[in-house]
């Protein structure tokens, strides 16, 4: 036997020994317990034990197992065996022998030796006893290795047809149902039930209340409740804990109705309900926000003498906080506190949370500081969600200032605190000091994952610091920290940002010879490197090894990739083509996808095989996004089919979708760069097949004198602010100021519109700067009434009555300093 492990077993409790069975001759009594005795006491036992057993004609053999039964030293029995079996003229073991072997090495969890016996017992065509494996098979369950148990309880099954015993199957049975394999454990529970019978038990209410417990866990509480039914009386006597197990399942299915019948049926069964009992009860109708019921349950616990404990009350503060506000929350936690029970760190977690979701971060910040000074310990559940909300705010350095606090009250940050941290400021730009935590972090005793690397890199290349990037890859490495696909990923794809081709290459060959899977994030950025340096064949190869060498799939990023480098190329057929391999391999195209193909058809000439393109995108349910729109956009105000490009320039916002610089400006470039004449004669044509805003306004402006530039920048701004972008319609403003275009009436005339109908207009002023004199603002109202009869059939709208009462407040400011005049 193998010596290595011997040194590093310890004992996992103190088993009860073995005894001798009644029936056995004294003299084999007699001889068990002496090289018992021998084993324990002498030093020398091997001579001891050898002169023994020269003096009596019984073999070594024919009790080792009655001796290994009795050892509760697992080094010393390995000993034992090896000096019993490997003696001259020794027999080999039989099956006995074996299998307390096997059961004394399942006591101390030596596995690894277990394999070795099982392997020269099948070599030796010997079988254990069923008593043995069914040690082995708890001693692999309880150790978490659930294949192991199965395969050995399945040998079982086919070599003895018969299942092992009842806490063998138990075992087995526990830990495939917390590992969420539970059609494994139903199939184990049925052949419990088929295999069992007479004197070989192998089922109890245990083992029933264990398969309930998992059907409950993974929704299937009726087929657990059926599962009670048809065991009625046989093994399985219903008691409290099968009700609990099938309320706590209804009322995490959401289904508090039969949850709330089956414990009405428990009461009338004589079954008085525990604290368990009401705590399931009490979850269910938190998750509803059914308060009235949640009161009536805690009156009756009072009532019946049960004690509310803590986890029940940061169930009722969480529903609170949900259904509520953080303020209920605290209303909760002080009748909590009234009631006898102290918050936990949970208790404050659950309102720190709620105040951050509402953006209430002080207060989030206010309930940690109350947690520390009740001596709680925050956790990554205290300290991630203001982490994220000041990150949100674009406050990093509040963020920081958490943290340093939290340190310097000598709490340690965990691994997941660390990486919200880190991937906040990463996020916010702040590299070097997302570097600078990882430093503190690795000083506290925090060993950063692939994860923390990953995004510490990601950073790095986004900025092209490359050399810092490879440094903290060999970091890794003398940390012994293995380096994932995403790791190998994102410094390929950094590599192929610098421009650096042929070293990405020859990473992402090195991750394959380090035996790496690199994955479809590895391939996608391999891929995506071919495609931008115009290297499709390499591309293809590239995609065609991901598929064949390591099976996987291309998802929608790798189709799209390649039909975007085939589009780049001039190659629409190819990229056609592609676009149908991607929908035959049942793979959804995306946004990317079909805005490449638009792109492609365009440069092709084909306007109307683009448009065709959009339709079907929009067909299939997919929202085109700002570089859609804008492609679209360019390319008809490009071949002088304003009216088009304004057709989509309208639906865009329509769909809610925010244009950026580059559509305003193909807007601007088109409509500065034809001729007036050509543009209010498509402008005319266009306005009776259909009623579009931006071009009656620009015809409009343009018919009354004014600018090209005027006429469609007003035109874009009155369109923003009609479709509720007001936001836009004021950073466009400020850039038009900064190039000269200041704000002119009917500029103000769109802002004020647009500020009215998100329901501000008592606020236009705080808003918009207002330096208008008297006919500029008759320009102004000119301008609504014009709109009030495109949107309201010429009802003034909020914005012209707010202008009227401006207009008339100037014009009684004209009398009043005329009649001055005249006075004087």
């Amino acid at each position: 036997m193998s010596k290595t492990l011997l040194s590093r077993i310890k004992p996992l409790h103190n088993p009860k020994p073995a005894s001798l069975s009644s029936s056995s001759p004294p003299h084999i009594k007699r001889l068990v317990n002496d090289t018992i005795q021998i084993l324990r006491a002498d030093d020398q036992w091997e001579q001891s034990l050898a002169t023994q057993f020269s003096e009596t004609e019984t073999l070594v053999s024919d009790v080792a197992h009655f001796v290994l039964d009795r050892i509760h030293d697992v080094e010393l029995g390995l000993k034992f065996f090896d000096w019993a079996f490997k003696r001259p003229y020794c027999c080999s073991p039989d099956g006995f022998a074996y299998s307390s072997l096997l059961k004394l090495l399942a006591r101390f969890r030596v596995l690894s030796e277990i394999e070795l016996v099982m392997e020269q017992m099948k070599f030796e065509e010997v079988k254990p006893t069923i008593d043995a494996l069914s040690f082995v098979i708890r001693a692999y369950a309880d150790s978490g290795l659930v294949d192991k148990a199965l395969e050995f309880y399945c040998f079982v099954v086919k070599v003895y047809d018969c299942v092992p015993d009842v806490f063998a199957c138990n075992t087995l049975l526990n830990v495939l149902v917390k590992n969420r394999r539970v059609d494994v454990a139903r199939r184990v529970y049925d052949e419990m039930a088929e295999k069992g019978g007479g004197d070989h038990v192998c089922m109890d209410n245990y083992s029933t209340c264990i398969m309930v417990k998992g059907l409950c866990k993974a929704g299937k509480v009726e087929e657990g409740r059926k599962l009670i039914e048809d065991r009625w009386g046989e093994s399985c006597v219903p008691n409290v804990v099968f009700y609990n197990t099938l309320i706590d399942g209804y009322c995490k299915k959401g289904d508090v109705k039969n949850a709330n019948r089956l414990f009405k049926e428990l009461k009338l069964k004589g079954f008085f309900p525990t604290l368990e009992t009401y705590g399931a009860m009490i979850n269910g109708y938190c998750k509803e926000g059914n308060f009235k019921a949640i009161d009536r349950l805690l009156m009756e616990m009072k009532e019946r003498g049960l004690t509310i404990n803590v986890q029940v009350h940061n169930s009722i503060v969480d529903a609170r906080c949900k259904h509520g506000s953080s303020a209920k929350g605290v209303e909760s936690v002080t009748m909590m506190i009234e009631c006898g029970c102290e918050p936990d760190i949970t208790t404050y977690n659950i309102l720190i949370n709620s105040s951050c979701k509402d953006g209430k971060v002080e207060e989030a910040e206010q309930f940690l500081n109350n947690a520390m000074e009740r001596r709680l310990v925050p956790n990554k559940f205290s300290y991630t969600p203001l982490f994220h909300v000041y990150f949100r705010k674009g406050k990093h350095c509040r963020a920081l200032d958490i943290f340093t606090k939290i340190t310097e009250r000598g709490h340690k940050p965990d691994l997941v605190s660390y990486g919200a941290l880190i991937h906040g400021l990463v996020v916010s730009g702040e590299v070097d000091t997302a570097l600078t935590v990882r430093d503190r972090m690795m000083e506290n005793g925090v060993v950063p994952d692939a994860g923390i690397f990953n995004v510490l890199m990601s950073g790095l290349c986004k900025r092209g610091r490359l050399s810092t990037a490879k440094l903290l890859l060999a970091q890794m490495l003398d940390q012994n920290i293995p380096p994932d696909a995403f790791v190998y990923a994102t410094l390929v794809d950094g590599l192929i940002r610098n421009g650096d081709l042929d070293e990405a290459k020859k990473l992402f060959g090195l991750t394959i010879d380090n035996g790496l899977d690199p994955g479809v994030v590895g391939y996608n950025a391999m891929i995506k490197g071919f495609c931008k340096f115009g290297m499709m064949k390499d591309a293809l190869s590239c995609f065609k090894k991901m598929r064949e060498v390591h099976h996987r799939h291309p998802d929608e990023f790798t189709y799209s990739t390649i039909i975007d480098g085939y589009v780049k190329q001039h190659n629409l057929d190819a990229a056609l083509n592609f676009f149908e391999l991607m929908i035959k391999q049942g793979c959804k195209p995306n946004v990317v996808t079909y805005t490449s193909l638009i792109y492609g058809f365009f440069h092709k000439g084909d306007s109307c095989g683009a448009v065709k393109t959009f339709r079907e995108m929009q067909s299939c349910g997919m929202e085109p996004n700002v570089v859609t729109y804008s492609i679209l956009i360019g390319n008809f105000c490009k071949e002088g089919k304003l009216a088009k490009a304004v057709s989509f320039f309208e639906l865009m916002l329509k769909n809610k979708c925010i244009p950026n610089d580059v559509t305003f400006h193909y807007l601007v470039n088109g409509f500065t760069n034809n001729e007036p004449g050509a543009i209010l004669e498509e402008v005319h044509e266009s306005q009776e097949n259909e009623k579009s805003i931006f071009l009656g306004f620009f015809g409009r402006m343009i018919s009354d004198g004014w600018s090209q530039k005027a006429a469609v920048y007003n035109s874009i701004n009155i369109c923003l602010c009609h479709n509720g972008m007001v936001k836009t319609a004021l950073r466009l403003c400020d850039k038009f100021v900064n190039k000269g275009i200041f704000l002119d009436s009917v500029s103000f005339a769109g802002l004020l519109y647009g500020i009215c109908l998100e329901g501000r207009s008592k606020e236009w002023k705080n808003i918009i700067s207002f330096d208008l004199k008297d006919q500029e603002l008759q320009t102004s109202l000119k301008y609504l009434l014009v709109l009030d009869d495109y949107l309201h059939q010429g009802r003034p709208s909020e914005a012209t009555l707010v202008l009227q009462s401006l207009v008339e407040e100037f014009k009684s400011q004209d009398q009043e300093v005329d009649l001055t005049d005249i006075k004087t």
